[in-house]
This record gives C-alpha cells, sequence and structure tokens, in this order.
C-alpha cells in the first residue's frame, strides 16, 4: 500500500456567504468541508466510492472567520474490512495579520467503501509503521471497541 495515499491536505479561503452577520463561518460549512477532505482520502485509500458512516469528537478549538484561510488535513489512522478511521485536523490562518496557523478542528470520521452495487467491500489493510501512526492505530482500536461495546448494550 503507497502510505501517500493515507494522507491528504486542502486548504480554502471562507467567504461571506459561509457565515452569519458577524463574519463567523457558520460550523456547518467547516463540517461540511472536512467530510469532503474524509471522503476524498478514503476514497482515493479504497479506490471506491465512500460514504460517511459515523462522525465523533468533533471539537471546535477556535472561531474561522471570513477571510481567513482554512487547511484541512485528513489522514486514514485505522482500516477495518469495509471500514476507514479518518481523523481530519482543520487549521486557520489570518492571512491579513500574517498569523501562525492555530488548530479550529478535529474530528474523526468513519468512512465506509462501497462496490458499484453501493454494497461494503474491504478495502486494502493499513500497516501503521510509525510511532505515532502505531499509538494512533491503537488509540481508535480501542475506541471501536468501546464503541461497539456500547451499541450492543
Amino acid at each position: 500500500m503507497d502510505k501517500r495515499r493515507a494522507k491528504l491536505i486542502m486548504s480554502q479561503v471562507m467567504y461571506p456567504h459561509q457565515a452569519n452577520l458577524a463574519g463567523n463561518v457558520h460550523g456547518g460549512e467547516v463540517m461540511k468541508a472536512m467530510d469532503m477532505a474524509a471522503a476524498a482520502v478514503a476514497r482515493r485509500y479504497a479506490r471506491s466510492n465512500v460514504v460517511t458512516a459515523r462522525v465523533d469528537e468533533l471539537q471546535f478549538h477556535h472561531p474561522i472567520f471570513v477571510g481567513n484561510l482554512i487547511t484541512l488535513t485528513a489522514t486514514i489512522a485505522y482500516v477495518g474490512r469495509t471500514s476507514m478511521e479518518v481523523i481530519v485536523n482543520v487549521d486557520v490562518e489570518d492571512l491579513v495579520a500574517d498569523s501562525e496557523p492555530i488548530r479550529a478542528l478535529s474530528s474523526y470520521f468513519t468512512m465506509v467503501a462501497l462496490d458499484k452495487n453501493g454494497v461494503p467491500k474491504q478495502v486494502p489493510p493499513y500497516v501503521p509503521e510509525t510511532e505515532e501512526e502505531k499509538r494512533l492505530y491503537d488509540t481508535i482500536k480501542k475506541r471501536r471497541e468501546a464503541i461497539k461495546k456500547i451499541r450492543k448494550e
């Protein structure tokens, strides 16, 4: 598996139609961009259509305003049989103030690969290599097991 397929970076400037009257970008606009980034990296990894099955721990850390540049980093961190766990981080940068990027949002997206008939299909295995990848893999594996346990109860 080509590890370059497991990470994707997208950027966009936020515009007035994406914000409220005070200039704060709507959370839903950023969530949509996060979902698109998660879908793009999952689709590239699985080489098939994908759908969002779950979004966990969506956290807003910092506001985003009209004119800010957001950079979304979507990373495959865990792969099951037909699903992929994608971590999406959003950094925001005030281009006028020439500021350093600040983490604005983060979340976990569970994406499921589908075949041409819309049936879940197996995805290539993911083997974490670096210590950080192994740590994330183990953390997500434990979190997924806890979620499955809660569902059964």
